[in-house]
């Protein structure tokens, strides 16, 4: 873990007690930060003071800079120390928290980002806010300690100022709870959709037109369902051209594997290089669906698949076996430092002439393609033969190598459901389509770790780490968990992992249901109180835990025979697609379940050893297909369409493929259930 230098590392505050990586590094400040919780706002109450939130995340380069820049600075702390209770909290360990100051953020027009730095009313309540606040003015922006002055004196001498901003701010959070009219949306809507996304893709460059450029899994994902649905080829080629210039572009690290959490230029060339595993883990899909597909990319998205798996067993996975949040930007103050490369540092790594060779296919020149230094990328790569890549391959191992012995950056090391659950899932996936069962086990390790050390009882804790779990979890945690579930329950068979799900969806229905729209709210009933309890419906960097929950019950329904889990999912969607009103491309992951629920292919394997009929099926997209397998007829609900034709099979090998209501004749042959879901489809 790095942390910011700081002027007097012997001052020690209270973060010291903090389990995350993200507060620790702010534990020497001269700052006196604490962590969110009663303790913190009974202070704020009892000394009449506004409170000072500040948001932020290991990896995060801008919440580094204002760090150095104010909260180590002595004469910044004595302001801040004197006027406000100042608050810490790690996004990534309370996004419940995150959520509302930054909604709140958005309804003061500002457009968002971190660090958030929030100032609050001793009740916690919202008042003003930014983001990055310079030391010394610039730029149009005020310098910090003049922020800190004139808030508290608004405070102080004009309340009435700070009460009309705190009631509009809370009278538009709580409009946005509200529900609003039935919302029809369907196949036709969906390829609408579909359609006017794609227009928005840059075609040189691929990724949404314009700077900066983030991956954008959940419309990638959006596409690629439109061209499993349409059959028009162009939906697939768009992704696959944005995949293929990420794969290819600085946002991908070529030693080491992995991609940065986005570019920000047009080209992918410069990244914001941190590191998250929420990326990682979307991207590992969509390149395993890519690979499966064929293709000109087929070579590279696996290569890719590859590397990044790599990378996360090698850098990102605990003794425990289950995966870290975050690789920082920066190292020894600088970011991207670890990563970028002078042409002089490659001759002495490697030669003069083997540099020259190096240079010619990753874009490496004495003056640099990123402020003096060398960013690696193949976007203008010459063509490269299987002797090239062989002999580039030995080059890089060598470059990485030489790599790990610089200045590492910052592992943020603890342990979150959700986003193991989105690794989980990905690794599953990823590895059937690619046939790396080791890929398989790795997830069912990380998922064991899960289920042991961070479930109490039937419930799951948000972050772990160094023994510390913070409890209750949120139902992100709990949506993605169960998604991982499911993924290795069709992956393997193994019922534990259903009933697994079973018994956390369960948990998740009775502590974070909102029975006005029957989704859930981010935060348990049980759990310490906010202003308000968190409701985003839309997508953030990840899927929407309702979104993600939409499609856990649609699997639920076919692998457990209880249909009222696809009446759940039904009221689900519409609900929340009432509530997005105008707003639905921020609700692309919902539109996603709305697919599976209109199109799955439902694949019902029974008989004694079945098992090559089962793997071909997982061989299908698993963005529209349901593995189930049923020892006899008596495994499925009374009303399943294949009741009846589990029966007649008589107990032998066979398929079922079953979309809607209708089911296939008996499949006996593992080549013929790709054409017999295609033929059903029809």
């Amino acid at each position: 873990m790095s942390a910011p230098s700081s002027p007097n590392a012997s001052h020690t505050n209270r973060l010291a007690k903090a389990s995350s990586p993200y507060l620790l590094q702010h534990q020497h400040n001269p700052v006196d930060w604490q962590e969110w919780g009663p303790e913190a706002l009974a202070q704020a109450k009892r000394e009449g003071k506004p409170i000072l939130l500040s948001v932020g995340y290991a990896a995060c380069h801008w919440c580094h800079v204002m760090a150095h820049e104010s909260f180590e600075d002595q004469a910044t702390a004595e302001v801040m120390n004197a006027l406000f209770v100042n608050i810490k909290v790690d996004r990534e360990e309370r996004p419940d928290i995150d959520q509302i100051y930054m909604n709140a953020l958005h309804h003061l027009g500002e457009q968002g980002g971190w660090p958030l730095t929030m100032f609050l009313t001793p009740n916690g309540e919202p008042v003003w806010g930014g983001t990055y606040f310079p030391k010394e003015s610039r730029f149009g922006r005020p310098a910090f300690k003049d922020v800190l002055r004139e808030v508290s004196r608004l405070f102080k001498e004009e309340p009435g100022k700070i009460e009309q901003n705190r009631a509009a701010l809370l009278a538009r959070l709580a409009a946005r709870a509200r529900p609003q009219g039935k919302v029809t949306f369907g196949i036709a809507e969906m390829d609408n959709a579909a359609r006017q996304v794609g227009n928005m893709f840059d075609s040189v460059s691929g990724g949404l037109r314009g700077a900066p450029k983030f991956p954008q899994g959940p419309l990638l994902e959006m596409l690629w369902r439109a061209g499993l649905r349409t059959g028009d080829v162009r939906f697939f080629e768009t992704v696959e051209h944005s995949l293929e210039r990420m794969c290819e572009g600085g946002i991908y690290d070529h030693l080491g594997g992995g991609f940065s959490r986005y570019s920000v230029d047009e080209k992918w060339l410069v990244p914001h290089f941190e590191k998250m595993l929420y990326d990682n883990a979307q991207l590992l899909e969509l390149l395993a669906l890519a690979f499966a597909r064929g293709g000109v990319h087929a070579a590279l998205f696996k290569t890719r698949a590859e590397e990044t798996v790599g990378w996360l067993a090698r850098e990102m996975t605990t003794p425990d076996g289950a995966f870290c949040a975050s690789l920082d930007a920066d190292s020894e103050g600088e970011e991207g430092k670890f990563y970028v490369w002078s042409k002089n540092d490659i001759i002495e790594m490697i030669g003069p002439e083997a540099a020259d060779y190096f240079a010619r296919f990753y874009d490496v020149s004495d003056e640099g393609n990123f402020e003096g230094h060398n960013i690696l990328n193949r976007l203008n790569s010459p063509p490269r033969t299987e002797k090239d890549e062989a002999q580039l391959k030995a080059l890089r191992e060598h470059l990485l190598t030489a790599r790990e012995g610089r200045v590492r950056p910052g592992l943020d090391d603890k342990v979150l459901a959700d986003w193991n659950g989105l690794m989980i899932a990905a690794l599953v996936n990823a590895g059937v389509l690619l046939d790396y069962p080791a890929w398989i086990a790795m997830a069912a390790r990380a998922f064991d770790f899960i289920a042991k050390e961070m479930t109490r009882g039937d419930r799951l804790g948000h972050s772990w780490r160094a023994g510390q779990l913070l409890f209750p979890g949120l139902a992100s945690d709990f949506a993605a968990m169960i998604r991982a579930a499911l993924v290795l329950n069709e992956a393997t068979g193994e019922r534990r992992y259903l009933d697994q799900a079973l018994r956390w969806q369960n948990a998740l229905d009775a502590h974070y249901a909102d029975t006005d729209r029957a989704a859930y709210f981010l935060t348990a009933d049980d759990a310490e109180a906010l202003l308000l309890r968190p409701h985003s419906t839309s997508d953030d960097a990840s899927p929407n835990h309702n979104a993600v929950a939409a499609g856990n019950l649609i699997r639920l329904a076919a692998l457990s025979g209880n249909l009222g889990r696809r009446e759940q999912a039904d009221r689900l969607i519409e609900g929340v697609l009432a509530a997005a009103g105008d707003n639905l491309f921020g609700h692309i992951s919902l539109i996603n379940a709305l697919d599976l629920r209109l199109r799955a292919a439902e694949v019902v394997i029974t008989g004694p050893h079945a098992q090559t009929l089962a793997q071909a099926a997982l061989k299908l997209p698993f963005l529209e297909r349901i593995v189930l397998r049923a020892a006899d007829a008596s495994a499925l609900p009374a009303a399943h369409p294949a009741q009846a034709k589990l029966q007649a099979a008589g107990g032998a090998d066979a398929a079922f493929v079953c979309v809607g209501e209708t089911c296939s004749l008996p499949v006996t042959q593992a080549a013929d259930i790709a054409s017999a879901v295609a033929a059903m489809r029809q």
